[in-house]
């Protein structure tokens, strides 16, 4: 492209300006109103691709829009330095993790940079600073201490090819990890946890006030998983001193329980097992025992039937409502850490009980009468009640209530809340991550690092193995210690934390990083806390913005965070993904499109432009062969703004006219919609509005006519404010050009749009006959509706097109439509 001014040279002046000066450095005591705006700090993994420049696209316009407004701005930035890639790369490369990572996140700085994006880079973070390290190990120290953080034997995820164990929302539905791909294995290990669960109905309520998009909070609603139900206990139908205790939210059909399902895990498993069922029993406890509980809770697991996913106990249990024993079985499909690891089944009402039922040969009893016409086989919906005794005749609601009390009154049961969500397993055995600080002692077990010992840091010295192996684990220079609390030798622990622990607080170490003997002051962090708007992608909204809420509120808990809100992010915007040929752009596709040689051509502010203007923020965008077409189009439109600030074939007359008068109020229209449009995420059409107004003001200054100058500099200086925040670097040269005595345009305040000259004199009102467009009139935006139709039938061209016809009736929706049906 032929430019009308040096792309590469403006660009790099005003970004070397705005480090140079600190323009976007914000101090915790500024007087303005406070704004926190966060673009999720992101893992380096090299220079920025096209999904980099998009997020931080919007995440600038944010900062630069309410900097106009006012207001004193945070806006960070750091690195999720930490990962897997980092050490599959250093594995790879017989290195170390750390030169790898430090030259990716110079690349993705450098990148950053280059776009226009502001930040307070005093406030730089990444995760393996050994700062960072020994603030995130205090944290789990706190955690340890106050019962938050504890280690547990379990069944966990096993990632072959990582080499790691995977907490349950890193293992996708088809049980494979969500990194590398391949089949997560179940095994038995001592890992590491945080209670998460213990803030479960905290998670799932302090949800109703937050600004986010319905779809993240039903998805961590969904993953919370809250059932209310009840508790009760069906009794050995050969001992019954011995219970099996199941959960249940439907106690109405009790009287519907034709069989019972135990986990393969459950502890009375043994003894419900007879000696002719043993081997059977066996078989599905190996199966289980190997796969992960995605697939077993899925309706069929890699094409085993539920005939092989079963076996019959050899025992029987009481059903309490009736007294008539049931059979046991024992099934996959079933969790032992869920619930109590039992169900009752009720195959009339129930899909899977019904197909399992009907597998191995179980009875069916209905409980609830499905309406006329259903189809056979279960039915879960409301109905009056049958064949369930003193529930008979009541609906769902009635029945639940009557079971409910009858279970308590006779002491069989008890009302109760069940969770989905599972304790946080946050143990890694990989190298490159933040290490546990605790010691393995023989006399007394698991000590934690004192304090002033921290951070712990894994050492230098090391061999990555192409096994996958953590060298921690082999590494007697960081395994052996002593003991903080008697001395003697002792080891210390290998594994390191799940990196979303350091996720789950970074942002607090941005509002304040400058305290030397805390991780953040609540005080000062609570000058920016919460966050005003986090930008970041929907797939983090179960295991990020989930943890970092459970985070927040342990923080408080333990003491950390005193006085700080509860909840870190109040508004919440999810970006769409961007598709090349179907398939998302990433590195691990090779599929990216490096923005550099767009920077050379159009500029970032062409490029910006194009990223705004594409489509809405939150829609996915397919970048295809017409993409480069409207980015040089945001280009030449940059190149046509620049001219006509420069008043290139511009003819002015004096004083203002008719004209004029039109191009005030489409400055003004402009400022409202724009204002509107970026308050609410509308940002392409925030562009569409000024290149509107650009056309508008463009064809009156070259029109014969030509425009008042005070008319076209107000125009201008409009369109140059409200561009800043989209399109930073020219509006800041050509601003201070004109104006060299003045605060830069980003310091100038937002444009405010006047009443007066935002109502319009006239709208155009469209009349259909017949749904068909045959005049657009002139009419005030006050038209009655009795005006409108008789504007609308009075026209020449429609009486034309009426010819004498009486219409049958007529809609109207003044000031904008007429429909003239006939």
């Amino acid at each position: 492209m032929n430019r009308p001014f040096d792309v590469v040279a403006v660009e790099e002046k005003w970004q070397a300006r705005w480090l140079d000066e600190g323009t976007y450095e914000v101090d915790n005591d500024d007087p303005r109103e406070r704004y926190y705006a966060l673009t999720m700090y992101p893992y380096p993994s090299g220079a920025a691709h096209m999904g980099h420049v998009r997020n931080y696209t919007f995440g600038d316009l944010v900062v630069r829009y309410q900097t106009m407004l006012g207001k004193a701005v945070l806006s960070p930035y750091g690195f999720d330095s930490f990962g897997l890639p980092a050490e599959n790369a250093a594995i790879k490369a017989g290195s170390h993790p750390r030169p790898f990572t430090e030259a990716r996140m110079h690349e993705l700085k450098t990148s950053v940079r280059r776009l226009g994006a502001v930040y307070d880079w005093r406030r730089e973070v990444y995760s393996h600073d050994p700062e960072f390290i020994k603030w995130s190990q205090a944290i789990f120290l706190a955690f340890l201490k106050s019962g938050l953080a504890y280690r547990a034997k379990a069944q966990v995820n096993w990632c072959p090819g990582c080499m790691t164990v995977l907490a349950n929302e890193q293992v996708l539905g088809d049980g494979t990890c969500e990194r590398s791909g391949d089949i997560v294995e179940r095994r038995d290990l001592e890992q590491w946890f945080f209670r998460i669960t213990a803030y479960a109905e905290e998670l799932l309520q302090g949800m109703d006030e937050l600004e986010w998009p319905e779809r993240v909070k039903t998805m961590q609603r969904n993953w919370i998983g809250r059932s209310e139900g009840v508790e009760f206990a069906l009794s050995f139908a050969h001992d019954p001193t011995k219970v099996l205790r199941v959960f249940t939210t439907r106690p109405d059909t009790g009287f519907g329980v034709t069989y019972a399902v135990v986990a393969p895990e459950h502890p009375l498993l043994g003894d419900l097992t007879t000696d002719d069922q043993r081997v059977a029993v066996e078989d599905i406890v190996t199966r289980a025992s190997s796969t992960t509980e995605i697939e077993r809770t899925t309706s069929s697991s890699e094409g085993v039937g539920l005939e092989k996913r079963g076996a019959f106990t050899g025992s029987y249990v009481t059903n309490p409502f009736n007294g008539e024993s049931v059979p046991v079985y024992v099934a996959d499909y079933v969790l032992g850490n869920y619930g109590t690891g039992a169900i009752m089944a009720v195959p009339g009402e129930d899909e899977r009980d019904y197909e399992f039922a009907l597998v191995h040969g179980l009875a069916v009893v209905r409980t609830v009468q499905p309406p006329e016409g259903f189809d056979d086989g279960p039915y879960p919906g409301d109905g009056p009640h049958i064949n369930s005794g003193f529930l008979n005749g009541l609906n769902n609601a009635d029945a639940k209530a009557s079971a409910t009390t009858f279970l308590i009154e006779n002491a069989l049961g008890s009302a109760k809340v069940n969770y989905r969500l599972r304790d946080w397993l946050v143990s890694r055995q990989r190298f490159w991550g933040c290490p546990i600080p605790v010691v393995y002692c023989d006399d007394h077990g698991v000590a934690p690092v004192p304090e002033s010992e921290l951070p712990v840091l894994a050492p230098d010295d090391v061999v990555m193995s192409h096994s996958g192996q953590s060298p921690l684990a082999t590494h007697d220079g960081f395994l052996q210690t002593t003991c903080p609390i008697c001395g003697k030798p002792s080891r210390r622990e290998s594994d390191t934390m799940d990196t979303f622990t350091d996720s789950s607080w970074y942002f607090l170490r941005f509002a304040d990083p400058f305290t030397p003997d805390k991780a953040f002051d609540p005080i000062e962090a609570a000058k920016w806390m919460p966050v005003n708007q986090y930008i970041g992608g929907i797939e983090h909204a179960i295991l990020h913005l989930l943890y970092a809420r459970f985070y927040l509120k342990a923080l408080d808990d333990v003491g950390m965070a005193a006085g700080l809100p509860r909840e870190p992010f109040q508004r919440l915007f999810t970006q769409g993904m961007i598709r090349l040929e179907g398939s998302k752009m990433s590195k691990s596709k090779g599929n990216l499109v490096p923005p550099e040689e767009y920077y050379r051509t159009v500029g970032a502010d062409g490029l910006r432009l194009f990223h705004l203007f594409a489509g809405p923020p939150a829609d996915d965008l397919d970048w295809t062969e017409q993409t480069n077409d409207v980015i040089e189009g945001c280009g030449r439109f940059i190149d046509r703004f620049f001219r006509l600030w420069h008043h290139s074939d511009v003819r002015f007359h004096d004083g203002l006219d008719d004209g004029d008068h039109q191009v005030r109020h489409e400055i003004h229209r402009t400022i409202a919609r724009v204002t509107l449009d970026f308050n609410r995420w509308s940002y392409n059409t925030s562009v569409a509005a000024v290149m509107e107004l650009f056309n508008t003001v463009s064809k009156a200054a070259r029109s014969p006519e030509g425009i008042e100058r005070a008319t076209l500099d107000e125009a201008l200086d409009t369109m140059a404010l409200l561009l800043a925040p989209m399109a930073p670097h020219i509006t800041a040269e050509l601003w201070e050009e004109r104006y060299p005595d003045r605060p830069s345009v980003h310091l100038m305040a937002w444009p405010v749009a006047d009443p007066e000259l935002v109502k319009e004199s006239e709208v155009t009102m469209v009349v259909q006959i017949n749904g068909k467009v045959k005049a657009r009139l002139l009419v005030a935006p006050t038209v009655s509706e009795e005006d409108a139709v008789a504007l609308a039938l009075g026209d020449e061209a429609i009486s034309a097109a009426l010819g004498g016809v009486t219409p049958t009736r007529v809609v109207a929706r003044p000031p904008r439509l007429v429909n003239i049906v006939l």
